[in-house]
C-alpha cells in the first residue's frame, strides 16, 4: 500500500470517474486504474463498484476512503513541520472562504498578501462552513474564513473581525420611512434570505427570531446562494434582507440610500480564521490574520462587541 494509491482512491471518491480523477492526478486513465486494482487485490476488497454510472463506493470501500483522508493528512504534516522549521512563508495553502466573505473580503486583502509573500501559492474554495469544516478535519483544507464561534474542541479560532448586519430595504417597504429599525418590526413575509446551509441565514433567522415563526413566512422557500441576487430581489419587489458590513461597502449610492441601522445593541457576526489545533504552519497563520487584518476599514477593524450572534 503506498501514499500515492490512496491519493488516487481519493480522486476517484471526488470524481466519482476514473477519467477525471486520472486527469486532475495528472496520469493516464489505465495508470490510475492499476494502481488501485493493485491496492485492491493488497486488501483482497472492492473499494468501488465499477458495474454502476457514474462509479459507486462500496460499504467497505467507503471505511477505506474515510481513513485514508485521516493517513494523508498526518503524512502532510510531516512536510509542513519541516516547511515550518525552515521558511514557513512558502509551498501550497489552501483556503476554503464562505460565500458571504469571499466576494467582499478577498479582493481586500490579496493582492498585497502576494506581494509580500510571493512564494504562498494559495488554493482558494468558496464553500459552505459545512463543507470548509469537513475539508479541514479531513486535511484537504489547511485554513477557514468562517463565521464563528464553532464551538469545536479540535478547532482553533482566531477572531479577524467583526461585522454589523444592516437590513437593506426596498422604498416600496413600510420600513424605508425610518431612520433606525427593531427586528419585531420587519414582515416576515417580505424578507428575503440565503438558502439553508448559509451561517448568515441561520445568524438572520436567531436575531429575528424566525424559527419560532417559521410557519408563517412564505418566501423561505426560495433557494439561492447568493447576496448579489437577493440584493437585486429587493431592488425589485417590496421587500427587504439583511447585509454584512463588508457586502454594503460594494453598493453603489443609490444602494446605499436604503441600508437601515437597527436600533439599540447592533447584531455583529464574527469572522474568524480557522484551522485545526494541531496545525503546525504558525508562520502562515500569522501572515493571513495580519495581511486580513491590515486590509479592513478601520470602523470594522475597531468593533468591539457585546454579545455576537449565535450560528445554532
Amino acid at each position: 500500500m503506498t501514499i500515492t494509491q490512496l491519493q488516487y482512491i481519493l480522486a476517484v471518491e471526488k470524481h466519482l470517474n476514473f477519467v477525471e480523477a486520472a486527469e486532475a492526478c495528472n496520469i493516464s486513465q489505465p495508470a490510475l486504474s492499476m494502481q488501485i486494482k493493485k491496492l485492491e487485490e493488497h486488501l483482497n476488497v472492492k473499494i468501488f463498484d465499477r458495474s454502476q454510472s457514474p462509479v459507486m463506493i462500496t460499504p467497505v470501500g467507503q471505511l477505506i476512503l474515510d481513513q485514508a483522508k485521516i493517513t494523508l493528512k498526518d503524512f502532510n504534516q510531516i512536510y509542513n513541520l519541516v516547511i515550518n522549521e525552515f521558511d514557513g512563508l512558502q509551498g501550497e495553502i489552501r483556503l476554503g472562504v464562505i460565500p458571504t466573505v469571499s466576494p467582499y473580503l478577498l479582493p481586500l486583502f490579496l493582492k498585497n498578501f502576494h506581494e509580500q509573500y510571493p512564494l504562498l501559492q494559495l488554493q482558494i474554495e468558496e464553500l459552505t462552513t459545512e463543507k470548509i469544516l469537513e475539508g479541514i478535519e479531513n486535511g484537504t483544507l489547511d485554513l477557514g474564513i468562517l463565521a464563528t464561534p464553532l464551538g469545536s474542541i479540535k478547532l482553533r479560532e482566531i477572531p479577524l473581525f467583526y461585522e454589523e448586519l444592516m437590513a437593506y430595504v426596498s422604498p416600496e417597504n413600510e420600513l424605508f420611512e425610518k431612520k433606525y429599525i427593531l427586528s419585531n418590526e420587519i414582515d416576515l413575509n417580505s424578507l428575503w434570505l440565503l438558502e439553508e446551509g448559509h451561517c448568515l441565514r441561520s445568524q438572520i433567522e436567531n436575531f429575528c427570531e424566525l424559527k419560532q415563526k417559521q410557519n408563517i413566512i412564505s418566501q423561505l422557500n426560495f433557494k439561492t446562494g447568493s447576496l448579489e441576487t437577493i440584493v437585486r430581489l429587493v431592488d425589485k419587489y417590496k421587500g427587504i434582507t439583511l447585509l454584512p458590513e463588508l457586502a454594503i461597502l460594494d453598493l453603489n449610492e443609490d444602494q446605499k440610500h436604503k441600508i437601515r441601522r437597527f436600533e439599540g445593541e447592533k447584531p455583529l457576526r464574527e469572522i474568524s480564521l480557522v484551522l485545526d489545533k494541531n496545525y503546525p504552519r504558525y508562520a502562515v497563520v500569522e501572515a493571513f490574520k495580519n495581511s486580513i487584518k491590515q486590509s479592513l476599514p478601520t470602523n470594522i477593524l475597531t468593533a468591539k462587541p457585546k454579545t455576537i450572534l449565535s450560528l445554532n
